[in-house]
């Protein structure tokens, strides 16, 4: 009995909690793709609404990219889509906030360039590319997607694996969500939500949406603390520059809004932590990527 004790002490000791709840979901330094919104061209052809779409992502794209990096990840990013408020218009008239960051981000942290796509000006590439990727997915190399724009452009990519005959690819395929405004926002009226591109995979898709990561009413609480940009300061005084970029893109928001919410997605998979937080990313990031 003395030494089945002893056994199960160094087990305990051995896994301790962090290691067990290291990552969700199942992930294994497997692929990840994300697809995220942030257009600032206005959407006037449909019902001349939408002056821009959600400036949060100018923020949330490097931030999301530098915890990546952090764990030199940036081999497991196969795409990475952005300003896909389809059917917008490409930028013409005004500054592709969205573009500047993702291109900031690929030359601080080495990404490979090939893999992101401004929808505005490549959506058949984009969506291909995706659909590409979504077929590769099979039980020891299953995909990992972040949500973190309007579910239309997942859809067509889906689409497309259906049509070719290779849906049992996506029983490999995990989607990971926080918002339920991404999930059901419909751009025009023939567009869908999370729901129907579930169910126009067969559910097989495996869903999971965790905890809102806005809490604007606790800046302590979650990616996005409104207006009070005094929880960042760290961020904008970091002394290595790169870090202290992301919190440069975040003042670009329109809406002067500290919102980097989508970047919890990518913390929680790699994490298992819904709750992260800015004190938490300061301590994730340290001192370098």
């Amino acid at each position: 009995m003395k030494r089945i004790l002893i056994k199960i002490f160094i087990l305990l000791v051995i896994i301790s909690p962090s290691d067990i709840n290291a990552q969700a979901l199942g992930y294994d330094n497997n692929r990840i793709a994300c697809s995220a919104d942030g257009n600032a061209q206005p959407d006037l052809e449909y019902t001349g609404r939408w002056n821009y779409a959600d400036p949060d992502d100018w923020g949330a794209t490097p931030a999301t990219l530098a915890i990546l990096a952090k764990l030199k990840l940036q081999d497991k990013l196969v795409h990475y889509s952005y300003n896909n408020f389809m059917p917008s218009p490409a930028h013409t008239t005004v500054r592709n906030y969205m573009k500047e960051g993702v291109e900031g981000s690929i030359k601080r942290w080495n990404f490979n360039k090939n893999l992101f796509f401004d929808v505005g000006t490549h959506k058949n590439e984009a969506i291909k590319h995706l659909k590409n990727e979504l077929v590769k997915s099979t039980k020891e190399d299953p995909l990992y997607f972040m949500n973190m724009g309007p579910s239309e452009f997942l859809y067509q990519a889906v689409k497309l694996v259906i049509n070719e005959g290779n849906g049992e690819a996506l029983s490999h395929v995990y989607i990971v969500s926080h918002s339920n405004y991404n999930d059901n926002h419909l751009r025009r009226p023939n567009h869908h939500t999370i729901d129907q591109v579930i169910e126009l995979s067969g559910n097989r898709l495996k869903f999971k949406r965790i905890k809102d990561q806005n809490n604007k009413n606790n800046p302590d609480e979650g990616w996005s603390s409104l207006h009070d940009w005094s929880v960042w300061d760290w961020l904008k005084n970091h002394k290595n520059p790169d870090i202290a970029w992301i919190w440069k893109c975040m003042k670009k928001h329109k809406e002067f809004r500290a919102d980097i919410s989508d970047a919890g997605m990518v913390y929680y998979l790699l994490t298992g932590d819904e709750d992260g937080n800015p004190n938490k990313f300061q301590s994730f990031l340290g001192d370098k990527i």
